[in-house]
């Protein structure tokens, strides 16, 4: 399932990308990240700021999907950005999804943006999201 179009520091972040996806090892991610990052969720209007937010939404979804699996990987030409389309279940509902991270020339994820069909496993995803992050608002929103 790997994408030959990849620019190596791509690939090597996204290889890592797995291996700590499959560990639930979120808190590993900083080396991956970009310093100005963008997480963009299919539940919320903007985008989240920062790492300590994504790796709080990504920690946290990866305890709430049950049966998660990518399914294949799609490269942009410039070899900067991927496609990644999985499925999974929450709260006995399927959905698939599309994973588009966009790296930077050193490898970085700087941009990572979920999309989500049908709209009852949308709906089953945030309100599971929406219950578990309740108390995480400050660090979602960036404020103090």
């Amino acid at each position: 399932m790997t994408s030959p179009l990849l620019r190596p520091a791509a690939r090597r972040t996204l290889d890592t990308w797995h291996t700590l996806l499959k560990q639930n090892a979120m808190e590993a991610l900083d080396p991956l990240l970009a310093d100005d990052i963008v997480f963009r969720s299919p539940v919320a209007h903007t985008p989240y700021p920062g790492r300590e937010a994504i790796k709080l939404v990504l920690k946290t979804v990866n305890t709430v999907f049950r049966n998660f699996r990518y399914h294949r990987e799609l490269a942009t030409g410039d070899g900067l950005s991927v496609a990644l389309e999985f499925s999974a279940e929450v709260d006995g509902r399927e959905l698939k999804g599309i994973d588009l991270l966009r790296f930077d020339d050193q490898g970085r994820i700087r941009e990572f943006e979920v999309l989500i069909r049908p709209m009852s496993g949308l709906q089953a995803l945030a309100t599971e999201m929406g219950r578990r992050l309740e108390a995480h608002k400050a660090t979602l929103t960036g404020s103090p």
